[in-house]
């Protein structure tokens, strides 16, 4: 979404600027690409950090879920084993085996 947003004002600016400089001199023209390019650098720039502050808080998110699921099965695990030998020690007081 971001990047359709700035694609469409990156060109409205680029249409508006060449309207003006269409009469310029070579030495403004190159001065106004240099500015352009320079303003479009700092565009992807910020995109770029935007972009990493994006993966830093999807890793958090993962990884949380990873350890909240680590949790849940640790604590299945542990029921089953609980189970198992709650059966063992009830079987063994009745006398009957597994």
């Amino acid at each position: 979404m971001k990047q359709d947003v700035v694609i469409s004002s990156l060109a409205k600016r680029t249409a508006a600027a060449a309207g003006k400089q269409s009469g310029a001199t070579p030495l403004e023209n190159a001065l106004f690409r240099l500015e352009r390019l320079e303003a479009q650098m700092q565009k992807l720039s910020e995109l770029v950090r935007d972009h990493a502050e994006d993966v830093d808080r999807l890793v958090r998110i993962v990884a949380e879920d990873r350890n909240a699921i680590r949790r849940q099965l640790l604590r299945k695990h542990h029921e089953r084993v609980r189970v198992r030998k709650h059966l063992r020690s009830a079987n063994a007081k009745t006398g009957f085996d597994e």
